[in-house]
């Protein structure tokens, strides 16, 4: 379609600050031609303390000054809060540029026809879906990145509009330079040894030949103690970078380590060194595998390693959804390409190898003590030395702590969260976060996604009000780990404690939904359960997964209970609703297993939950007891640029079992940091890091 030149505005002269350039047509009986009004993005309004903590940032950013724009026909311009009403939008599984969000940008830059712009000069960088209901309908939001070079040259009649574009607060940002493209971690490395091969013809070498500390041409040997999000990201860069490096696994690959845990589930045989928690990806593999993030999604550094996933089989949707998740069907393919990538580097990785103790001389970690973690002999271990050691560990790995404490390093105590994994039918969380829609979801394969839901709440004590708050002024109560469409698995690393968690696949068409409702914890509530040392939290754990073990009668059996029997302290039936949870469930009052302060919490937060969610207090819904293992319970403390432990040279702690890091994401982005702060350590890298992913952020745990 073509618009007759008559009817276009005039060509654009460059703006004059001593004149107000008008838009003029020349056809005035043209309603669609007339001048544009001011488009005004609205979005769903929550006051007082119901506000989003998103939102509330918002609020700040208003008070800052916009940053004035020195040339809008250069960069690109990220158009936010692009609503595009679901009846316009292909669905949530298309992420180009359709023509209900042509109309949508159209507005924005009041453009008359939206199917002028040429899609190819838009990048959807950004797509959720919206159903609150203070909404007067469904939408689907984008954020778009708008290239100027590209709209002029495909369409020269955007100039005017452009000009007249203003940026707005959190809707229109304008971008002077293209945002670095660093791509994924494996580019990032091989383009630094590129420049270093470059400068190394200069008489510059990339490694210390002939240094007192790697004499002749040897490789540094690093061991990286784990194969969880942080140890594999530090391997990768380790590696990449020339490290000669050892992964050192107590659990098994994937392969054997699903054999393992199907074991679990259908004879109830569990493998103490490969389970749900042990082994190759670390916890998050039997998961619902979310790389959501709080520590900047639009970050380098986040970038970096959403492209490295994809780089090793991960779909590119990860990288535009507004909550990307893999799944437990796509994470164990890309464990095996990450894997089968690093080999080919020459890394060695040991698979039910258990680190037994560091071997230290003078204060410096010099190597590990390990043994094969299947075999009980006595004489099984060996010593092998390392330049340095990568403390990788998952949070459930608490013999590497009690090993830690032998050497008298620092492990300080820190907050985490403990409660209950309530489950809805799916069915009913779709009903109450959708109404009508539900019907648009089929099982993960409809146009809108699974629902699902998140809440937070924050409850004030009154002073003296022990029973409530054990002498605290205020606890967080939220949701977490939310699985829609999954089901609730046992992550329990003894057979005389129960710990759960959820985990569901990447359709997510399970008949059930679940998450974690937890309350958050501190020293004093270990402390009023005579709970004290550097390890105290990790006894607290243990203290509720012994009583919910025994509360289930043993044999893996978990205890359960309606909410509606949970929320007026009464067990009044025998039978409770269907359980995702595949070894036995035992009707139980759940009342006996937290202290009064931490379960009168659970209940006020789930009445609060009920009144944001109605329906949430159900009679098909099920509470399981316990979730205890939230976050680390310990931190371990560490320099903030080496990345190196204060306590041991040569020791590097690092990801969610060390306290820095809070999911897959955050763990991923602290082994990555870690790994080229050893690789600067160890001579084989001297660049700025930061200038290319920006600066490391702390991912763990923090209240919401």
């Amino acid at each position: 379609m073509s618009i007759p030149s008559k009817l276009l505005p005039l060509p654009y002269c460059p703006p004059n600050p001593n004149t107000n350039p008008k838009f003029r047509f020349l056809n005035p009986k043209r309603p669609l031609y007339c001048q544009p009004k001011t488009l005004q993005i609205q979005c769903a309004k929550r006051t007082g303390k119901q506000r989003y903590p998103s939102e509330k940032k918002k609020l700040k950013l208003k008070h800052k000054a916009l940053t004035h724009v020195n040339d809008k026909f250069q960069g690109i311009w990220r158009l936010s809060k692009l609503g595009v009403p679901l009846h316009l939008d292909p669905g949530k599984d298309f992420l180009d540029v359709s023509e209900g969000l042509l109309q949508e940008i159209a507005k924005v830059l009041k453009f008359p026809v939206a199917s002028m712009l040429p899609p190819e000069a838009f990048l959807v960088v950004r797509k959720s879906f919206d159903a609150r209901k203070v909404l007067k309908e469904p939408k689907f939001v984008y954020t778009v990145e708008m290239d100027v070079h590209k709209l002029l040259t495909l369409e020269p009649r955007t100039w005017d509009f452009i000009s007249r574009l203003e940026p707005k607060v959190g809707l229109i940002e304008h971008i002077e330079h293209m945002r670095g493209s660093s791509g994924d971690l494996v580019s990032i490395t091989r383009d630094y040894k590129i420049n270093k091969s470059a400068e190394s013809i200069k008489g510059e070498s990339i490694y210390k030949e002939g240094s007192d500390d790697f004499p002749g041409s040897r490789r540094p040997k690093v061991a990286v103690v784990g194969s969880g999000p942080s140890g594999l990201f530090a391997c990768l860069v380790l590696a990449e970078l020339g490290v000669d490096v050892t992964i050192i696994e107590r659990g098994q690959a994937v392969e054997q380590r699903g054999r393992d845990i199907g074991a679990l589930m259908v004879r109830r045989i569990l493998q103490l060194e490969s389970n749900f928690c042990f082994g190759e990806g670390g916890a998050g593999t039997w998961s619902d595998g979310k790389l959501v993030t709080r520590i900047g999604r639009n970050s380098g550094s986040v970038l970096a390693v959403m492209k490295t996933l994809v780089h090793f089989g991960a779909p590119e949707s990860i990288l535009v959804d507004g909550k990307p998740h893999l799944g437990t069907d796509r994470l164990i393919p890309l464990l095996r390409n990450f894997r089968q990538h690093l080999e080919s580097l020459g890394v060695t990785i040991r698979f039910g190898t258990k680190v037994d103790d560091l071997v230290v001389e003078d204060a410096n970690v010099v190597g590990v003590e390990v043994s094969d973690s299947r075999e009980k002999s006595e004489h099984n271990s060996q010593k092998l030395r390392y330049d340095a050691v990568v403390l990788a560990v998952g949070h459930s790995a608490r013999d590497a702590y009690q090993m830690l404490l032998s050497h008298n390093m620092d492990l300080v105590p820190k907050d985490f969260a403990v409660g209950l994994r309530i489950e809805h039918p799916q069915e009913l969380i779709n009903s109450i976060q959708y109404s009508s829609l539900a019907a648009e979801v089929h099982k993960g394969r409809g146009k809108v996604p699974v629902a699902d839901y998140k809440v937070v709440k924050y409850l004030q004590g009154e002073d003296g009000d022990t029973s409530f708050d054990s002498g605290a002024t205020s606890r967080s109560c939220y949701s977490f780990c939310m699985c829609p469409g999954g089901q609730v698995v046992l992550t329990s690393t003894n057979p005389s404690e129960i710990c759960i968690n959820g985990m569901s696949f990447s359709r997510r068409a399970s008949r059930w939904a679940n998450a974690a409702l937890v309350a958050t914890v501190s020293s004093k509530d270990f402390g009023a359960l005579n709970c004290d040392g550097p390890l105290a939290g990790v006894e607290f754990q243990r203290e509720f997964e012994r009583r919910a073990a025994m509360m289930g009668g043993g044999n893996f059996v978990v205890p359960v209970q309606t909410v509606t029997d949970f929320m007026e302290n009464k067990l009044s039936v025998t039978s409770v609703p269907p359980s995702s949870y595949r070894l036995g469930v035992k009707a139980a009052n759940l009342h006996e297993l937290f202290p009064l302060h931490i379960t009168k919490a659970l209940q006020h937060s789930i009445s609060m939950f009920d009144e944001e969610l109605p329906g949430f207090i159900s009679k098909d819904a099920l509470l399981h007891g316990v979730e205890t293992r939230t976050s680390s319970p310990i931190q371990i403390p560490r320099n903030s640029d080496t990345y190196e432990s204060t306590s041991l040279r040569g020791l590097y702690p690092i990801g969610e079992g060390a306290g820095y890091a809070g999911g897959i994401v955050s763990a991923a982005v602290d082994g990555m940091y870690a790994g080229f702060a050893v690789a600067k350590s160890l001579g084989l890298y001297s660049g700025d890091i930061e200038s290319i992913l920006g600066k490391a952020q702390y991912g763990g745990w923090a209240k919401y």
